[in-house]
């Protein structure tokens, strides 16, 4: 398949430039969008076939549920059986943005979408491209992070072009995203409501409008369908075993130094650290702990690096757990093929 590659301005998208993907979609094909949050991979969320083209371009597990992006509150409406004007205190605040609000769908939208449940996530972004694109399609866009099924979620326009170039027909590029990480995902279905997945609006911010949500992420079972991306299968792998040591930064030093040890190997870090990890491994800095948002904008890049450097072993140290750091260590998890804690 030959793919179309559109680069378009992230702030003052062309309308022109933009439809050509829309055709793509109204055809029932998938294309690649850029969001503040990753690149997605979307399809017409109305139409079943085009929605399987999703799970069998990224080779995604058919029981991983998939997000609906829309452009509007009356696009979220049709979306759901929910009346939406009962959480506008929720909508108001944080749609447009990284949030996504899991709800009970409408008969509209097929089972293929959810997963074969009831319930669905709505996010509303705020990117200019994504918006128009969805906007001028006049559809929800069914779609998950831009890349094959496991990888690190791509924030750059190579990581894109690395996992979904000719697997696609059309790529919207835009730049790199803005928070790196993918969004917060809210399940309303329960009360109190419940944090499926933590993303780049923190535990700290959402209290300050649903003062009774239930911080802590729930397990799944192979045994159950997931009612969010993120929460069942291993995500974010990079092509060598990542272990994850958790623990104060003295220990962390003497434990990765052990792993390390006569092997080829890079540790994630903080600015901060790297000159006690500096004879360990090599340091692949991630950002300052002053400025925790640029650990998250850096951190699938980062993995992705990882893959390229002939390592026979990759560590990374952990991360203070507030904050934005909650999703941090929630996508390091994820990566890890061990955590290690001392």
């Amino acid at each position: 398949m030959n793919t179309e590659i559109i680069q378009v301005d992230p702030i003052r998208p062309d309308e022109g430039a933009v439809s050509v993907a829309v055709s793509y979609l109204r055809k029932g094909n998938a294309v690649v969008f850029p969001t503040e949050t990753v690149y997605g991979l979307g399809a017409n969320a109305l139409d079943s076939d085009a929605v399987k083209s999703i799970f069998m371009v990224k080779g995604r597990p058919h029981d991983n549920p998939l997000l609906l992006h829309v452009s509007s509150l009356e696009m979220a409406q049709r979306c759901i059986s929910e009346d939406l004007s009962c959480y506008s205190r929720l909508t108001d605040k944080l749609w447009p943005g990284p949030v996504t609000l899991i709800f009970h769908k409408s008969a509209e939208i097929p089972l293929t979408a959810t997963a074969g449940l009831d319930t669905v996530g709505i996010r509303f972004p705020a990117h200019p491209v994504a918006r128009l694109m969805i906007e001028l399609a006049g559809i929800p866009v069914a779609a998950p992070s831009a890349n094959l099924s496991g990888k690190p979620s791509p924030t750059e326009e190579s990581h894109v072009l690395e996992d979904l170039m000719d697997r696609v027909p059309c790529i919207l590029l835009a730049g790199k995203t803005v928070f790196g990480l993918e969004s917060t995902i809210i399940d309303l279905t329960q009360d109190p409501p419940v944090l499926l997945r933590p993303g780049p609006i923190s535990p700290e911010q959402l209290r300050e409008t649903l003062d009774d949500i239930a911080i802590t992420i729930p397990d799944i079972s192979d045994e159950h369908i997931p009612k969010a991306p993120g929460m069942k299968y291993r995500h974010y792998s990079p092509d060598v075993d990542l272990i994850l040591i958790q623990g104060d930064l003295e220990q962390v030093v003497k434990e990765a130094k052990d792993l390390a040890k006569a092997s080829r190997a890079a540790i994630l870090c903080c600015e901060e650290h790297k000159q006690a990890f500096a004879s360990v491994a090599i340091p692949v800095v991630l950002g300052s702990l002053e400025r925790p948002y640029e650990i998250a904008m850096n951190l699938f890049g980062a993995l992705r690096r990882l893959s390229d450097m002939n390592l026979d072993i990759a560590i990374s140290e952990s991360f203070p757990e507030k904050g934005i750091g909650l999703a941090i260590m929630n996508r390091l998890s994820k990566a890890a093929s061990k955590i290690i804690r001392v």
